[in-house]
């Protein structure tokens, strides 16, 4: 799965969005070090014959719930259900989105029985922006304006590296990827599994940070330190 992540706005990272986009962050984005479910991150998205970047919400709250605390429960979607459930089948058609990353976070078991789980930052080996593959929803509470909006992040299976640590891992797109995953126009399945691989474990590093990161209010560059 996908249970915390980082986008630390670098200026690699713009400099991708841009290129790869089309789209700045606003001026007043700042570095995050430890984005947790319910929480606010960037996300890319088309709209007609442009793309868009938008702060949207980390849980995805489907356009029919009564209730917007669904979202909690609701930050990945499995790639291999994602078309069949009631939540994401409408989105997985028409509202895919990019989450673009520096990182995220896995939890090693126990060393020792009764010890106590060790966090460990995943990152590209290059240490080149990730672009996770998502999709996004709209909700609206009766009776008042507005619109709240929620993503959720695709995981498949994991790679080698990150299978010790979890049986999922986010869905890392590729740049050939970008266009069709964005676009509206596209909805053969096939083509959508095709980039539901899971990254080569060769592309990726890892290292050990503190359990700072447990607490989702702390959020700083102490969280990606290696111990």
């Amino acid at each position: 799965m996908c249970g915390r992540f980082t986008s630390l706005l670098s200026q690699e990272l713009l400099a991708a969005i841009w290129e790869l986009f089309g789209v700045s962050v606003s001026e007043a984005a700042e570095p995050r070090y430890n984005i947790a479910p319910t929480q606010n991150a960037w996300v890319v998205r088309n709209e007609g014959d442009h793309n868009r970047l938008d702060l949207m919400k980390w849980g995805l709250v489907p356009f029919w719930s009564k209730d917007p605390s669904i979202g909690s429960r609701m930050i990945n979607a499995r790639c291999e259900t994602v078309a069949e459930k009631p939540a994401f089948r409408q989105a997985i058609k028409l509202r895919r989105c990019i989450v673009p990353a520096a990182g995220f976070y896995e939890w090693a078991p126990p060393a020792v029985e009764g010890g106590r789980k060790q966090p460990l930052y995943i990152h590209m080996a290059d240490a080149s922006p990730m672009f996770f593959a998502g999709l996004w929803e709209q909700w609206k509470r009766p009776g008042e304006e507005g619109f709240l909006e929620s993503f959720a992040i695709i995981t498949t299976k994991a790679n080698e590296l990150v299978l010790p640590l979890h049986d999922r891992m986010p869905v890392i797109l590729q740049p050939n990827d970008f266009g069709l995953w964005l676009s509206h126009n596209m909805h053969d399945p096939e083509q959508l599994r095709e980039m539901y691989q899971p990254l080569s474990a060769k592309l990726l590093e890892a290292y050990k940070v503190s359990d700072l990161v447990n607490n989702v209010r702390f959020d700083s560059p102490a969280c990606i330190a290696r111990v």
